[in-house]
């Protein structure tokens, strides 16, 4: 049997960011995350199947779009395909939205109290949508990274969830922000994830997977000697998380913007930036706790970092 779903994960499997974008066909216990989208919306600019949306080391303020059948062989669809007015672009999270446009959502600098939102009919002309500011009485953070879109199942809710942190580089947590309207210029939150710890440096790039009726995130471990992806688990997605595996549970080494979307056969593909040794790496699994030896993503090792891939 099969349903319509979106890792939303986000997946966006987020809006999956790594996302899938609209009704596609596959496994029916996973949940679509992705905002649901108008008949008339269905016919998209963008073709393939799956978008990568990325900075690379050459660049932090410039996006770089690709686009791939099969989720291993990416091509240059345009790049630099945006560059925002001000700051950086680093970890870029891309959904389709209902309205039809693709949108990304990006951290704009190493530190501050925001991120941005940017938006494209096509994936080669990007403006800028809002600057969402992320100081509030909950935090003042000091550093503002990787906000990475999810739509919940359970409320139909279009939300990001930031990595936030109270001094210089750590200790993070993240923290959830909430659409309003679907206009994405005003947010409500943020709302800490319970249950990660913040010792050390704590958590950074996480990325939430609704799948089996629960909250699977696989988020970074910051502090020094660690550096893995960590898998948590909840019933709902403000938690709390308790950890089903850690360390380097999965061989994929130090690692960090960690995403997932789906493959044709039903799988799951883990993509993540493996920053210390230069390589891009995917990993695949059937049921998000037993994965394949990872492989390095053929053209784009050691030329994108820290992006997500949506499955449209």
């Amino acid at each position: 049997m099969f349903g319509l779903s979106r890792l939303g994960f986000l997946v966006t499997l987020a809006g999956v960011s790594c996302s899938l974008g609209f009704a596609v066909p596959t496994p029916s216990n996973i949940t679509s995350t992705t905002p649901a989208l108008s008949p008339e919306m269905f016919k998209r600019a963008v073709s393939s199947p799956y978008v990568f949306t990325a900075f690379t080391s050459a660049s932090e303020s410039n996006l770089y779009v690709y686009t791939s059948n099969d989720g291993t062989n990416f091509s240059l669809r345009k790049g630099p395909a945006y560059t925002p007015p001000t700051g950086l672009i680093r970890d870029p999270s891309v959904i389709l939205h209902t309205d039809g446009r693709y949108y990304i959502a990006y951290t704009t600098d190493w530190t501050g109290t925001n991120f941005a939102i940017a938006s494209s009919s096509d994936m080669l002309t990007w403006s800028l949508v809002a600057t969402i500011p992320t100081s509030s009485s909950v935090i003042t953070p000091v550093n503002t990274w990787a906000p990475e879109f999810f739509k919940d199942p359970r409320t139909g809710q279009l939300n990001i969830v930031v990595s936030l942190s109270t001094g210089s580089y750590g200790p993070f947590l993240p923290y959830v922000f909430t659409a309003r309207d679907s206009s994405l210029r005003s947010w409500s939150g943020p709302a800490v994830m319970s249950g990660i710890s913040n010792s050390g440096l704590g958590y950074i790039d996480t990325f939430p997977v609704f799948y089996n009726n629960q909250y699977h995130i696989f988020t970074k471990a910051e502090s020094n000697g660690k550096k893995h992806i960590e898998h948590a688990v909840a019933s709902s997605l403000t938690g709390p998380y308790s950890f089903a595996q850690t360390g380097d549970f999965a061989g994929w080494g130090q690692a960090e913007g960690g995403c997932i979307t789906v493959l044709p056969n039903g799988k799951f593909r883990l993509y993540a930036d493996g920053y210390s040794s230069g390589k891009y790496i995917y990993s695949d699994s059937s049921d998000l706790y037993n994965w394949s030896a990872y492989q390095t993503l053929p053209g784009l090792s050691g030329v994108v970092r820290h992006g997500t891939v949506l499955r449209q």
